[in-house]
């Protein structure tokens, strides 16, 4: 699974909007958006704001499900 589709399930998970995750992360919520629908390639460090926003090991945003 992609990493932009890992980071919706798991905001989804835990009930989360993008305004949330965008205040939490400091992350404009269009660039997230972008990000979910796969527009736009997170950076490691994107990556580490956003698991820190969602409560989450960074490695859950890297997993691979079939």
């Amino acid at each position: 699974m992609k990493i932009e589709i890992l980071v919706k399930k798991v905001r989804l998970k835990k009930n989360m909007t993008l305004d949330t995750l965008a205040k939490l992360s400091g992350i404009s919520k269009g660039h997230l958006s972008k990000i979910e629908r796969q527009e736009r390639n997170p950076t490691l460090l994107t990556m580490i704001q956003i698991a820190l926003a969602l409560k989450v090991d960074i490695k859950e945003l890297y997993k691979v499900i079939p």
